[in-house]
């Protein structure tokens, strides 16, 4: 048999690796995550990689009369600073975090999640570092980790960088679909549910308070001991499915807010019906000192604060007064650190938030 000429590298010929473009690079990331995919399965999903499209059987998640809830996120300009940090060891748990926080809160069960990473020359490394902390999280709140994009884009991205974004789709009873303002009424309580910090909204402003203070990333941070600046900021968003799927089981739950971007100003009115107002007490609950810090070194005031950020809240449930001691119970059964920090009172139009008392003592 005559030898075969290789001639990819002779005149006009080209390989995509010439391009830019390495598949095997790609083949060996897919290897090396493929192991923490499987970790994710469930029932409904085996979280086998490498097909066309991700399967979920409903029926075999035990689902009778199932709405679908989607949503897709990504973490913002949080990941430009995990980029600048290098440390790629939490931006995993963000992404799944503000996708599944957003579907539980409609009362649904988180069932699967997949991810796009977009990125100029892929670097399996960091690539499988971001993927596989998107795979514990999956793990950590039940959900499939059932497949994804990987690109990689010469030209569209520098080398070095990259961008994260997900998507998950959970399932809940039809009759058990949340909020339910038809049901909630003056006197409902509002427990709010600790954040870790920042989580994954307003680093645009945070990073702009960096810059113009000369904050570097690698010096101590200043509220939080023994960690650096970027580690401390980087502190990933709180997985909310168990804790919050917990509390809708034991109690009277009438609806859950998820606090991201806007904070608690926009997001609590977003699932309370005209008539009712939120009053929230200020400085009823522990406030994380990365943000009477933040407020201090960007001269950022109390209620540009609030509608910027979470403040220390990361999800607010409305309940019955009734079952305020069982939520409460339920929570910290399941780690989460909670507070009464208001109730629905009567009002007249769109429903708003209102505060009272001083965000920092």
């Amino acid at each position: 048999m005559a030898a075969m000429t290789d001639t990819r590298n002779r005149g006009n010929g080209r390989i995509y690796r010439q391009a830019g473009v390495d598949i095997d690079t790609a083949d060996a990331l897919i290897k090396r995550i493929a192991p923490a995919a499987a970790a994710t399965r469930r029932p409904g999903a085996d979280a086998e990689l490498g097909g066309f499209g991700g399967l979920f059987d409903l029926k075999a998640a035990g689902y009778a009369d199932p709405i679908l809830v989607a949503s897709t996120d990504g973490v913002g300009t949080k990941l430009k600073l995990a980029i600048e940090a290098r440390n790629f060891s939490t931006i995993g748990q963000d992404l799944v975090a503000m996708c599944v926080n957003d579907i539980v809160v409609q009362g649904a069960e988180p069932l699967f999640f997949l991810d796009y990473y977009a990125t100029g020359k892929l670097a399996v490394d960091d690539a499988a570092a971001v993927i596989e902390g998107i795979a514990r999280a999956c793990r950590d709140c039940g959900c499939a980790l059932i497949g994804g994009e990987t690109a990689e884009m010469p030209g569209m991205y520098a080398p070095d960088d990259f961008d994260l974004a997900g998507f998950s789709v959970g399932a809940v009873e039809r009759n058990n679909v949340l909020p339910k303002p038809q049901e909630m009424r003056a006197g409902d309580v509002l427990i709010g549910v600790a954040s870790s910090g920042l989580h994954s909204n307003g680093f645009s402003l945070v990073r702009k308070i960096l810059a113009d203070a000369a904050q570097q990333l690698g010096a101590p941070a200043p509220f939080a001991r023994g960690a650096s600046l970027a580690e401390a900021l980087l502190t990933p968003t709180c997985l909310y499915v168990n804790s919050a799927l917990a509390a809708i089981r034991a109690a009277k739950v009438r609806g859950l807010a998820h606090i991201t971007g806007g904070g608690i100003t926009e997001n609590l009115p977003r699932i309370l019906p005209k008539g009712l107002n939120a009053q929230v007490l200020l400085g009823s609950w522990k406030i994380a000192l990365v943000f009477p810090w933040l407020a201090d070194t960007g001269g950022v005031d109390e209620r540009e604060m609030l509608r910027t950020f979470n403040c220390g809240i990361g999800l607010i449930i409305v309940v019955a007064a009734e079952d305020e001691a069982i939520c409460f119970e339920t929570l910290k059964r399941h780690g989460s650190e909670s507070y009464k920090i208001g109730v629905l009172a009567q009002g007249s139009g769109d429903p708003r938030v209102e505060y009272s008392g001083r965000l920092f003592a």
